[in-house]
């Protein structure tokens, strides 16, 4: 990264754009942390729901009894198809503004770089043009001499 001092508000703003783009990292690991646990939350209980067993055989209370904890655990099932699909849609969100925050923070570094290599390259026409008034200097001051020696003889 540059560090030039002209472009000390350009690394402030990197060093901003830098720590949100790790919180929203956090926050999209976090979102996705949950998503995945509600999933699996929501895969138990279809689990539970699937393996229960039919009624064959017993009396009329038996039969309520297993009939109100079906129902009861679809109920907890719908609540947390709910919640899964509320984890999904924040784990989405935060998704985007991960992205988001990393395609600003790449924007940022990009245009440091580009900064960069443009002082870089400043330097080196600079250098250059140096260079060629020393060589075209020599060349004239070794040009002056081979008159001074050929007018002497």
């Amino acid at each position: 990264m540059s560090t030039h001092a002209d472009d000390a508000g350009m690394r402030a703003v990197a060093r901003v754009r830098s720590v949100r783009e790790s919180d929203s990292r956090v926050g999209l690991q976090t979102a996705l942390l949950e998503s995945r646990s509600a999933q699996t939350t929501v895969d138990d209980l279809r689990g539970r729901i699937a393996s229960a067993s039919g009624f064959a055989a017993g009396s009329a209370a038996e039969f309520l009894a297993l009939r109100a904890s079906l129902g009861a655990l679809g109920e907890v099932l719908i609540t947390a198809e709910e919640h899964l699909d509320a984890s999904r849609t924040i784990s989405e969100a935060a998704y985007a503004r991960w992205q988001q925050d990393r395609t600003r923070l790449a924007a940022i570094e990009m245009l440091l770089e580009r900064r960069a290599a443009a002082r870089r390259a400043e330097r080196e026409r600079t250098e250059a043009r140096e260079l060629d008034d020393i060589a075209a200097q020599r060349w004239l001051s070794q040009q002056r001499e081979d008159l001074r020696t050929e007018a002497a003889r």
